[in-house]
């Protein structure tokens, strides 16, 4: 397996280009906000003074996680399988509003504990029927990560498309996600743990509590795979892989909320660059996302106290990269216009 090897966004003269563009644009500088940092960003990703969306795609990766024998959930381990059945049946938040914004909409099996059978609208790329306990064990074998990463590099190899948005489902993974997350950065488990599907506060210490005992468990496990390897789910370790290829090809990467940024975190510490080509759709209202975007330094486009993931902050991010684009493309110039600038 061969991790793509990304090279940073920046080209000065793109970037100036850019920047006159829209500061040329009818409107005092700076006054379209954050539209104007995402057709810069996006302009640069595209290497282009135009930049286009023309194809939009959103992918759900789900999986289920052995740390749930540890009492860490509100919900029972079957619900990934059955919210796996419900996105097939259009029937879920994503499907509404993937279908609103005339996204596509891709669901992978990457390692649920149960059996679909074959089924045309399912990606089958199940590394296992979920990850091991953490707190007892490695999540996974070297072989499975190195396998649920290329299995994510495949697929969006094979996707033809300008922007790749990122979502998940897995009963378990908020604690996964947030011991990654204390593991990598750095930040105390309990800035990192929250309620995920809604525990309490005495579920919410427990969660901390199991983390912790779980870092120690594996104490000197420093390096970003066999971290991923260590504390991650396959859902996850795809998603690293899907980052890094989407990357590569020079896709916009649209982060969703905790558990993809958490993936967005091992595949920063592969390859630092991948950050140029990210735009934050949303800061989650799950405990420990705020700390994440600070961590990577990253501009959440909106705060609307989402946390349910499936992708459903990408979605609803999408129009806005639409008028970021659009603004750029079809807005009038001061020149064009024969409006009037600012006076010196």
């Amino acid at each position: 397996m061969l991790i793509p090897q990304l090279s940073s966004t920046q080209d000065a003269a793109l970037s100036s280009a850019l920047q006159s563009l829209i500061d040329d644009k009818t409107k005092p500088q700076g006054s379209l906000g954050v539209l104007e940092f995402i057709a810069h960003r996006i302009g640069l990703i595209q290497q282009t003074s135009s930049p286009r969306i023309d194809r939009t795609a959103i992918v759900v990766f789900a999986a289920d996680h052995g740390i749930v024998a540890e009492n860490i959930s509100a919900y029972p381990q079957s619900v990934t399988w059955q919210m796996v059945e419900n996105f097939l049946q259009q029937g879920a938040a994503i499907n509404v509003f993937a279908r609103q914004n005339d996204c596509a909409l891709h669901i992978v099996d990457a390692g649920v504990n149960h059996d679909f059978g074959k089924r045309v609208e399912l990606i089958d790329r199940k590394v296992g029927p979920g990850t091991r306990n953490f707190a007892k064990e490695p999540a996974m074998t070297a072989e499975q990560c190195q396998q649920a990463i290329q299995h994510g590099m495949d697929l969006v190899a094979a996707m033809p498309v300008d922007v790749i948005g990122f979502g998940e489902m897995g009963i378990g993974n908020t604690t996964t996600a947030a011991a990654l997350m204390h593991k990598i950065t750095g930040i105390a488990a309990a800035e990192c743990v929250g309620a995920g599907t809604g525990l309490a506060a005495e579920g919410i210490r427990h969660k901390q509590q199991v983390i912790e005992q779980a870092v120690a468990h594996h104490a000197g496990i420093e390096a970003p795979m066999e971290i991923l390897q260590t504390f991650g789910g396959f859902e996850i370790a795809m998603m690293v892989g899907a980052m890094l290829k989407a990357a590569e090809q020079r896709c916009v990467l649209l982060i969703d909320g905790f558990i993809v940024t958490s993936a967005l975190l091992v595949a920063a510490k592969l390859q630092p660059a991948i950050l140029d080509y990210c735009v934050f759709s949303h800061c989650s209202d799950e405990h420990g996302h705020r700390r994440m975007l600070d961590y990577l330094k990253g501009r959440p486009l909106m705060q609307l106290d989402l946390r349910l993931g499936e992708g459903t902050g990408s979605a609803l991010a999408l129009p806005l990269l639409h008028a970021a684009v659009n603004f750029l493309a079809q807005m009038a110039t001061f020149s064009s216009a024969q409006v009037s600038e600012k006076s010196a």
